[in-house]
């Protein structure tokens, strides 16, 4: 956990307008800059970066955030890595604060920042080698072009060739960055040289179409290559190294990342090749694992820059496998805001054939027929089974069990349900009863329903969440029994728990800006998503928070008064959540045909502090 002192520190050193102008063309525009969002298409200025504020907002699509923020959606960076790349360009080591859940576990080793900067320059110069090597290679250029792609395409992707021999790359290097090399895997080193085999130290990759691995920063993390004639294997992918891992890296998505934003999806696809004809074809959203499965992290991954997954798999046996896994992976991110499709191409097909065979308008047409998730996932429950015999049903639930459990607990799984007991003629309730909660009390204890599914916060609690979260200073004003009764009497305590919390950490400097990225990081983000959009859906309000001392002379008063105000709502909302808990409780004990002496006890005493409660309400007296 990075502690929150560091953040405040780390934003008040940063520029929030050096980093967003590396992206956006900014204008001055008062005490404030101006330009054109990045997040939609405008032709009119609707996106402000206050610099006084550190916080940026666009009045057209209600982007908004801090330095962190913009990284975290702009360049769909982790909330981690945004820090970690701030922290960078300052000089400065993120230090790390160790949870009290995860206190005795062991920590893994990062590597150094300067072993990183090390082997990330080494990258980029093997990268330019095998690019100048492409150049210069007619045997290379004839192959690229025999597959159809172009020499624009190469460029932007930034295509190389290893050459046929044990030790070009390996020559262009000095001799004290040989061990470099190795640890970024460009070379092998065997433990002793053979008078008829390869020499002690050679490059990995020899005779092979290079094709470099980028991070969402355009740095080189690791190459993939592919033969050029015969040989084995057809594919190489860089090894582990402390910069490249295969099964968190998606091939094409710094290429991809704005085409993801503007086409509202991303191609989910299997090979390099395929990534390269799709977007010289006209899809230039599409990604590639890197001859791995799919994995979780690829789909959180993928999340970051969209709500919508389309997975295109080749359509022979092995990409219905490979789509399978790729369910599975997906299965616990199916937010009810989120789409997720499988698209099956003809048996004999990869998306590259099929694109180059069929044009781009049959793709995108087969795109536009890609199965959702749920179709798919029926079909994978069901498809063989005999339904019409109670041991197929029987199978099917079987198989249907760990799936349906891997979703989260909403609507869109509850419509899974539905449809598969209309499938198998059963009760809905016999399905559900099957699945039972499997989850640890440790995961209960922070899981937040997703959106549709989940207890809404009532007008009240939303009103405190929403001022909690713009104003986060007046948390340290509550007094210990406000906080006790809105954690109590909320729905959702859990939720302004995690907000409190945050609030008083930051501590005095805590402004709306942080706060909001901070939230974006939490498990609960999705709770938090409708307060969010209030708060910035209110002009006057964005105003407030962007307002310039420097401009504004006497600022400082009314934002220490809209904070008042803020607070005295809190307050508000407080009181009438305790008085509907009071009176809830006191309907329950009436109804009842008959009470204990305590339990009169205790009504008498509900009845009475409901009356108090109540001409409190009515003269607007909350404390």
């Amino acid at each position: 956990m990075i502690p929150h002192a560091f953040l405040q520190d780390l934003l008040a050193r940063i520029d929030i307008v050096d980093v967003v102008g590396r992206f956006v063309q900014l204008k001055k525009s008062g005490a404030n800059f101006t330009g054109l969002c990045p997040f939609h298409h405008e032709k009119t200025p609707s996106f402000t970066v206050s610099p006084s504020k550190q916080f940026y907002h666009c009045f057209g699509c209600s982007a908004h955030g801090s330095a962190i923020g913009f990284l975290m959606a702009h360049s769909g960076l982790s909330f981690v890595e945004a820090v970690n790349e701030l922290a960078q360009s300052l000089g400065l080591t993120v230090p790390r604060e160790t949870s009290r859940r995860n206190a005795s576990a062991p920590e893994t080793p990062a590597p150094t920042q300067k072993t990183a900067l090390s082997l990330i320059e080494i990258m980029q110069q093997a990268s330019e080698y095998y690019r100048e090597q492409l150049r210069t290679s007619p045997a290379a250029i004839a192959y690229l072009k025999q597959r159809g792609l172009t020499g624009e395409i190469a460029k932007r992707f930034g295509l190389g060739y290893a050459p046929h021999d044990w030790q070009n790359l390996i020559r262009v290097f000095s001799d004290e960055q040989h061990n470099a090399l190795v640890e970024a895997g460009l070379v092998i080193e065997r433990d002793q040289s053979d008078a008829n085999g390869p020499p002690r130290r050679y490059d990995r990759f020899r005779d092979r179409i290079i094709f470099p691995i980028r991070n969402l920063r355009a740095q080189v993390i690791g190459f993939g290559a592919r033969v050029i004639e015969r040989g084995e294997p057809k594919y190489l992918n860089s090894p582990e190294t402390p910069l490249f891992n295969k099964g968190h890296e998606l091939y094409g998505l710094f290429e991809a990342r704005a085409a993801i934003r503007e086409r509202g999806y991303a191609l989910l696809v299997e090979g390099y090749l395929d990534v390269l004809a799709l977007a010289q074809m006209g899809f230039p959203n599409a990604v590639a694992t890197l001859g791995t499965a799919c994995t979780s992290i690829h789909i959180q991954k993928l999340f970051r820059h969209t709500d919508q997954i389309i997975f295109s798999f080749d359509g022979d046996e092995a990409g219905r496998r490979a789509a399978r896994r790729a369910l599975e992976a997906s299965l616990p991110h199916a937010g009810d805001h989120r789409t997720l499709r499988f698209l099956f191409l003809p048996l004999e097909h990869d998306p590259d054939s099929y694109i180059r065979t069929h044009g781009a308008s049959a793709f995108t047409q087969a795109v536009e027929s890609a199965l959702p998730l749920s179709q798919f996932l029926l079909n994978e429950i069901l498809d063989g089974q005999a339904l019409d015999q109670p041991e197929g049903r029987a199978k099917a639930l079987f198989h249907a069990k760990p799936l349906l459990q891997a979703l989260p607990v909403n609507v869109l799984r509850a419509q899974i349900v539905r449809q598969l007991a209309q499938r198998l003629e059963l009760p809905v309730a016999e399905i559900t009863a099957l699945l039972g909660d499997t989850r640890s009390s440790a995961q209960r204890s922070t899981h937040i329903p997703a959106p549709g599914e989940r207890r809404r916060v009532t007008a009240n609690e939303q009103r405190a969440l929403r001022n909690l979260i713009a104003w986060p200073r007046i948390a340290a004003r509550l007094s210990a029994d406000e906080i006790q009764r809105l954690a109590r009497a909320a729905r959702n305590g859990a939720v302004f728990e995690e907000v409190l919390t945050h609030a008083r950490a930051l501590g005095d400097t805590a402004r709306f800006s942080v706060m909001s990225d901070v939230l974006k990081n939490s498990p609960n983000a999705h709770v938090y998503e409708e307060a969010l959009r209030e708060i910035l859906t209110l002009d006057e309000m964005v105003r407030d928070l962007q307002r310039c001392d420097a401009a504004h002379p006497d600022a400082a008063d009314p934002y220490r008064e809209q904070e008042n105000l803020a607070l005295e709502e809190v307050r508000a909302a407080i009181t009438r959540l305790h008085y509907d808990a009071l009176r809830a409780r006191c309907e329950a004990l009436t109804r009842q045909a008959a009470r204990t002496p305590e339990e009169n006890a205790e009504l008498a005493q509900l009845l009475r502090q409901t009356a108090e409660l109540k001409k409190r309400l009515i003269v607007g007296q909350y404390t």
